[in-house]
Protein backbone atom coordinates (compact mmCIF):
# COMPACT_ATOMS: atom_id res chain seq x y z
CA UNK A 1 0.00 0.00 0.00
CA UNK A 2 1.12 3.56 -0.54
CA UNK A 3 1.90 5.54 2.56
CA UNK A 4 -0.29 8.44 3.61
CA UNK A 5 0.39 11.04 6.28
CA UNK A 6 -1.02 14.47 7.13
CA UNK A 7 -0.18 17.41 4.91
CA UNK A 8 2.83 19.44 6.13
CA UNK A 9 6.22 20.78 4.97
CA UNK A 10 6.96 19.15 1.60
CA UNK A 11 10.75 19.00 1.86
CA UNK A 12 10.68 16.95 5.05
CA UNK A 13 7.58 14.96 4.10
CA UNK A 14 9.14 13.69 0.87
CA UNK A 15 12.01 12.08 2.77
CA UNK A 16 9.70 10.97 5.61
CA UNK A 17 7.38 9.18 3.20
CA UNK A 18 10.22 7.47 1.34
CA UNK A 19 11.66 6.29 4.68
CA UNK A 20 8.28 4.93 5.77
CA UNK A 21 7.83 3.21 2.41
CA UNK A 22 11.27 1.58 2.60
CA UNK A 23 10.66 0.55 6.25
CA UNK A 24 7.34 -1.08 5.37
CA UNK A 25 8.85 -3.08 2.51
CA UNK A 26 11.94 -4.15 4.47
CA UNK A 27 9.67 -5.49 7.21
CA UNK A 28 7.57 -7.34 4.65
CA UNK A 29 10.65 -9.06 3.19
CA UNK A 30 11.93 -9.97 6.67
CA UNK A 31 8.57 -11.54 7.60
CA UNK A 32 8.81 -13.74 4.52
CA UNK A 33 12.47 -14.39 5.27
CA UNK A 34 11.86 -15.78 8.79
CA UNK A 35 8.77 -17.68 7.62
CA UNK A 36 10.83 -19.56 5.03
CA UNK A 37 13.79 -19.88 7.40
CA UNK A 38 11.58 -21.85 9.81
CA UNK A 39 9.48 -23.74 7.25
CA UNK A 40 12.12 -24.55 4.61
CA UNK A 41 15.61 -24.03 5.98
CA UNK A 42 14.97 -25.52 9.45
CA UNK A 43 11.95 -27.73 8.81
CA UNK A 44 13.49 -30.63 10.79
CA UNK A 45 14.32 -28.44 13.82
CA UNK A 46 11.85 -27.57 16.58
CA UNK A 47 11.74 -23.79 16.46
CA UNK A 48 9.21 -20.95 16.17
CA UNK A 49 8.88 -17.20 15.95
CA UNK A 50 9.54 -15.10 19.02
CA UNK A 51 8.26 -11.61 18.24
CA UNK A 52 10.74 -9.01 17.06
CA UNK A 53 13.32 -6.51 18.22
CA UNK A 54 13.71 -2.94 16.99
CA UNK A 55 16.74 -1.28 15.49
CA UNK A 56 17.50 1.89 13.60
CA UNK A 57 18.93 2.05 10.10
CA UNK A 58 20.65 5.03 8.52
CA UNK A 59 19.62 5.65 4.92
CA UNK A 60 20.30 8.37 2.39
CA UNK A 61 16.80 9.65 3.18
CA UNK A 62 17.46 9.87 6.93
CA UNK A 63 17.33 7.43 9.84
CA UNK A 64 14.64 4.74 9.97
CA UNK A 65 13.62 4.34 13.60
CA UNK A 66 11.80 1.37 15.12
CA UNK A 67 12.51 -1.05 12.28
CA UNK A 68 10.89 -4.34 13.39
CA UNK A 69 13.32 -7.24 12.93
CA UNK A 70 11.79 -10.70 13.57
CA UNK A 71 13.48 -13.28 15.78
CA UNK A 72 13.11 -16.97 16.59
CA UNK A 73 13.06 -18.84 19.92
CA UNK A 74 16.34 -20.67 19.28
CA UNK A 75 18.18 -17.51 18.32
CA UNK A 76 19.33 -19.01 15.01
CA UNK A 77 17.70 -16.54 12.62
CA UNK A 78 19.71 -13.59 11.36
CA UNK A 79 18.23 -11.50 8.57
CA UNK A 80 20.48 -11.24 5.54
CA UNK A 81 19.13 -7.83 4.53
CA UNK A 82 21.66 -5.73 6.41
CA UNK A 83 24.86 -7.41 5.24
CA UNK A 84 24.72 -6.01 1.66
CA UNK A 85 23.56 -2.70 3.09
CA UNK A 86 26.62 -2.44 5.34
CA UNK A 87 28.88 -3.25 2.40
CA UNK A 88 27.42 -0.57 0.14
CA UNK A 89 25.90 2.50 1.77
CA UNK A 90 22.56 3.49 0.28
CA UNK A 91 22.23 0.41 -1.92
CA UNK A 92 19.43 -1.29 0.04
CA UNK A 93 16.87 1.52 -0.01
CA UNK A 94 17.58 2.15 -3.69
CA UNK A 95 17.04 -1.55 -4.40
CA UNK A 96 13.64 -1.42 -2.66
CA UNK A 97 12.57 1.66 -4.64
CA UNK A 98 13.73 0.15 -7.93
CA UNK A 99 11.76 -3.05 -7.29
CA UNK A 100 8.56 -1.09 -6.75
CA UNK A 101 8.99 1.20 -9.75
CA UNK A 102 6.84 0.72 -12.81
CA UNK A 103 8.16 -1.49 -15.59
CA UNK A 104 10.46 -3.87 -13.72
CA UNK A 105 10.17 -7.45 -14.93
CA UNK A 106 9.57 -10.51 -12.74
CA UNK A 107 13.02 -11.79 -13.69
CA UNK A 108 14.67 -8.53 -12.65
CA UNK A 109 12.83 -8.54 -9.32
CA UNK A 110 14.01 -12.11 -8.71
CA UNK A 111 17.59 -11.04 -9.42
CA UNK A 112 17.24 -8.16 -6.96
CA UNK A 113 15.94 -10.45 -4.20
CA UNK A 114 18.76 -12.91 -4.83
CA UNK A 115 21.31 -10.11 -4.71
CA UNK A 116 19.81 -8.68 -1.51
CA UNK A 117 19.72 -12.01 0.35
CA UNK A 118 22.91 -13.41 -1.14
CA UNK A 119 23.69 -17.14 -1.13
CA UNK A 120 22.53 -17.80 2.43
CA UNK A 121 19.29 -19.54 1.46
CA UNK A 122 18.16 -22.39 -0.75
CA UNK A 123 16.68 -21.70 -4.20
CA UNK A 124 13.25 -22.65 -2.80
CA UNK A 125 13.45 -19.98 -0.09
CA UNK A 126 14.66 -17.33 -2.55
CA UNK A 127 11.82 -18.28 -4.91
CA UNK A 128 9.19 -18.11 -2.14
CA UNK A 129 10.38 -14.71 -0.92
CA UNK A 130 10.49 -13.45 -4.51
CA UNK A 131 6.91 -14.62 -5.15
CA UNK A 132 5.61 -12.89 -1.99
CA UNK A 133 7.47 -9.67 -2.88
CA UNK A 134 6.18 -9.70 -6.46
CA UNK A 135 2.62 -10.13 -5.19
CA UNK A 136 3.03 -7.07 -2.92
CA UNK A 137 4.63 -5.08 -5.75
CA UNK A 138 1.74 -5.88 -8.09
CA UNK A 139 -0.81 -4.87 -5.43
CA UNK A 140 1.01 -1.60 -4.85
CA UNK A 141 1.35 -0.78 -8.54
CA UNK A 142 -2.31 -1.61 -9.23
CA UNK A 143 -3.71 0.14 -6.17
CA UNK A 144 -6.76 2.15 -7.29
CA UNK A 145 -6.07 5.88 -7.28
CA UNK A 146 -8.53 8.64 -6.51
CA UNK A 147 -10.25 10.30 -9.44
CA UNK A 148 -9.50 13.75 -8.01
CA UNK A 149 -6.45 15.11 -6.18
CA UNK A 150 -6.14 18.60 -4.77
CA UNK A 151 -2.38 18.71 -5.43
CA UNK A 152 0.20 16.67 -7.31
CA UNK A 153 3.83 17.21 -6.28
CA UNK A 154 6.42 16.19 -8.86
CA UNK A 155 10.04 15.77 -7.84
CA UNK A 156 13.09 13.96 -9.16
CA UNK A 157 15.81 12.41 -6.98
CA UNK A 158 19.01 11.02 -8.47
CA UNK A 159 20.48 7.63 -7.58
CA UNK A 160 23.51 5.71 -8.84
CA UNK A 161 22.52 2.75 -10.99
CA UNK A 162 24.94 0.07 -12.12
CA UNK A 163 24.53 -1.12 -15.67
CA UNK A 164 27.76 -1.53 -17.65
CA UNK A 165 29.15 1.27 -15.51
CA UNK A 166 27.81 3.37 -12.64
CA UNK A 167 25.66 6.31 -13.74
CA UNK A 168 23.15 8.58 -12.09
CA UNK A 169 19.51 8.10 -13.04
CA UNK A 170 16.50 10.01 -11.83
CA UNK A 171 13.73 8.60 -9.64
CA UNK A 172 10.55 10.37 -10.67
CA UNK A 173 8.37 10.59 -7.55
CA UNK A 174 4.72 11.66 -7.64
CA UNK A 175 3.01 12.64 -4.39
CA UNK A 176 -0.70 13.32 -4.35
CA UNK A 177 -2.69 15.27 -1.77
CA UNK A 178 -6.21 13.91 -1.66
CA UNK A 179 -9.33 15.90 -0.87
CA UNK A 180 -9.02 15.03 2.83
CA UNK A 181 -5.59 16.65 2.97
CA UNK A 182 -3.54 13.43 3.17
CA UNK A 183 -0.47 12.75 1.07
CA UNK A 184 0.33 9.46 -0.61
CA UNK A 185 3.03 8.26 -2.96
CA UNK A 186 1.32 7.54 -6.29
CA UNK A 187 4.29 6.03 -8.02
CA UNK A 188 8.05 5.59 -8.47
CA UNK A 189 9.54 5.69 -11.96
CA UNK A 190 13.27 5.30 -12.69
CA UNK A 191 15.16 6.08 -15.83
CA UNK A 192 17.67 8.32 -17.53
CA UNK A 193 17.94 12.04 -16.99
CA UNK A 194 14.96 14.06 -15.78
CA UNK A 195 13.00 15.54 -18.67
CA UNK A 196 9.63 17.11 -19.44
CA UNK A 197 8.87 14.23 -21.82
CA UNK A 198 9.57 11.72 -19.05
CA UNK A 199 7.18 13.55 -16.75
CA UNK A 200 4.52 13.73 -19.47
CA UNK A 201 4.60 9.95 -19.91
CA UNK A 202 4.28 9.48 -16.13
CA UNK A 203 1.34 11.86 -15.91
CA UNK A 204 -0.37 10.08 -18.79
CA UNK A 205 0.13 6.79 -16.93
CA UNK A 206 -1.49 8.27 -13.80
CA UNK A 207 -4.38 9.52 -15.91
CA UNK A 208 -4.91 6.03 -17.32
CA UNK A 209 -4.83 4.63 -13.76
CA UNK A 210 -7.72 6.87 -12.80
CA UNK A 211 -6.37 10.29 -11.79
CA UNK A 212 -8.68 12.40 -13.97
CA UNK A 213 -8.77 15.72 -12.10
CA UNK A 214 -6.02 17.77 -10.45
CA UNK A 215 -6.49 21.24 -9.00
CA UNK A 216 -2.83 22.22 -8.59
CA UNK A 217 0.52 20.94 -9.82
CA UNK A 218 3.63 21.82 -7.80
CA UNK A 219 7.11 21.28 -9.24
CA UNK A 220 10.42 22.95 -10.05
CA UNK A 221 11.30 25.06 -13.06
CA UNK A 222 12.41 22.22 -15.36
CA UNK A 223 12.20 23.45 -18.94
CA UNK A 224 8.95 22.30 -20.59
CA UNK A 225 7.49 20.72 -17.45
CA UNK A 226 4.60 23.17 -17.10
CA UNK A 227 3.54 22.54 -20.71
CA UNK A 228 3.81 18.77 -20.17
CA UNK A 229 1.65 19.00 -17.05
CA UNK A 230 -0.94 21.16 -18.79
CA UNK A 231 -1.13 18.73 -21.71
CA UNK A 232 -2.54 16.09 -19.34
CA UNK A 233 -4.34 18.33 -16.83
CA UNK A 234 -5.22 21.50 -18.78
CA UNK A 235 -7.60 22.88 -16.12
CA UNK A 236 -5.11 22.65 -13.26
CA UNK A 237 -3.21 25.60 -11.83
CA UNK A 238 0.55 25.28 -11.46
CA UNK A 239 2.93 26.60 -8.83
CA UNK A 240 6.68 26.58 -8.43
CA UNK A 241 7.67 24.40 -5.47
CA UNK A 242 8.58 26.53 -2.43
CA UNK A 243 11.55 24.28 -1.67
CA UNK A 244 13.05 24.98 -5.09
CA UNK A 245 12.30 28.70 -4.79
CA UNK A 246 14.13 28.83 -1.46
CA UNK A 247 17.09 26.87 -2.86
CA UNK A 248 17.33 29.23 -5.84
CA UNK A 249 17.19 32.21 -3.49
CA UNK A 250 19.87 30.87 -1.14
CA UNK A 251 22.19 30.27 -4.10
CA UNK A 252 22.37 34.08 -4.40
CA UNK A 253 23.08 34.63 -0.67
CA UNK A 254 26.49 34.73 1.02
CA UNK A 255 27.28 31.51 2.87
CA UNK A 256 27.38 33.13 6.29
CA UNK A 257 23.90 34.64 5.82
CA UNK A 258 22.10 31.61 4.38
CA UNK A 259 20.75 30.21 7.67
CA UNK A 260 19.34 33.57 8.74
CA UNK A 261 17.80 34.27 5.33
CA UNK A 262 16.24 30.78 5.24
CA UNK A 263 14.63 31.37 8.65
CA UNK A 264 13.27 34.75 7.56
CA UNK A 265 11.84 33.26 4.37
CA UNK A 266 9.85 30.76 6.46
CA UNK A 267 7.89 33.65 7.96
CA UNK A 268 6.66 34.43 4.45
CA UNK A 269 5.75 31.03 3.05
CA UNK A 270 4.41 29.68 6.33
CA UNK A 271 2.13 32.67 6.96
CA UNK A 272 -1.48 31.67 7.60
CA UNK A 273 -3.03 34.50 5.55
CA UNK A 274 -2.13 36.40 2.41
CA UNK A 275 -1.98 39.66 4.37
CA UNK A 276 0.44 38.18 6.91
CA UNK A 277 2.62 36.86 4.08
CA UNK A 278 2.75 40.29 2.42
CA UNK A 279 3.66 41.93 5.72
CA UNK A 280 6.40 39.36 6.34
CA UNK A 281 7.71 39.96 2.82
CA UNK A 282 7.93 43.72 3.41
CA UNK A 283 9.82 43.12 6.67
CA UNK A 284 12.15 40.74 4.81
CA UNK A 285 12.65 43.34 2.07
CA UNK A 286 13.60 46.04 4.59
CA UNK A 287 16.03 43.78 6.43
Amino acid sequence: MSSSIPNSDFANQLENMIREFVKEKLELIMKEEIKNFLEVEQKEIHNSRNGYYTRSLDTKYGKIDQLHVPRDRNGDFQTQLFEPYQRCDGWLEEAIIKMYQSGMSTREIGQFIERILGSSYSPTTISNITDATIEDIRKWQQLPLNKRYSVLYLDGLYIKVRRDTYAKEVIYIVLGVNEDGYREILGFYVGGQESALGWQEILQDLYQRGVKEVLLGVFDGLNGLEEAFKSVYPKADVQRCVVHKVRNTLNKVRKKDQIEVAEDLKLIYRATTKEAAIQAFHEFEKK
